[in-house]
């Protein structure tokens, strides 16, 4: 199966994801390494306006977030998703932590493809997972 990995823009956002084929295998290994496949990942930059009428709209939730991701895969093992991603968020979140906008981007983007092979992070417990995921995640950028 070919791997499609996709990154576009939202207007008004101007945005341009560099080293996009680096980042492409960085996401291809840490989905290998779970033994899932993908059929299509869609990573879509935008403004914080655009991902909180996503949030108001699909998931009837009234707050402001950095990623939204949806599941649209049919296939056990088989990764078939649109990703969401504020980079307004983003900047403001790098900002809150003092880590710069590139290691707080890969965290959210390893976040949304760690979602989608069955991590979560809703309780403090699988919380904890998931930031240990998004940390192994980030160790094996090249």
């Amino acid at each position: 199966m070919e791997t499609q990995i996709q990154f576009f823009t939202e207007e008004p956002l101007v945005f341009r994801l560099n080293n996009a084929e680096i980042y492409k295998k960085w996401l291809n290994q840490i989905v290998q390494k779970h033994k899932f496949e993908i059929e299509q990942l869609n990573y879509i930059f935008c403004t914080d306006e655009y991902l909180h009428k996503i949030n108001v709209e699909y998931l009837n939730h009234d707050t402001l977030t950095d990623i939204i991701t949806f599941d649209n895969s049919d296939t056990e093992n088989v990764l078939e998703s649109d990703i969401f991603i504020s980079i307004e968020r983003v900047e403001e979140n790098a900002k809150e932590r003092n880590l710069s906008f590139e290691l707080e981007l890969k965290r959210v983007l390893a976040h949304g493809v760690l979602h989608l092979l069955g991590f979560k992070d809703k309780t403090k417990e699988e919380a904890e997972k998931m930031r240990a995921k998004e940390d192994w995640a980030i160790e094996i950028f090249e």
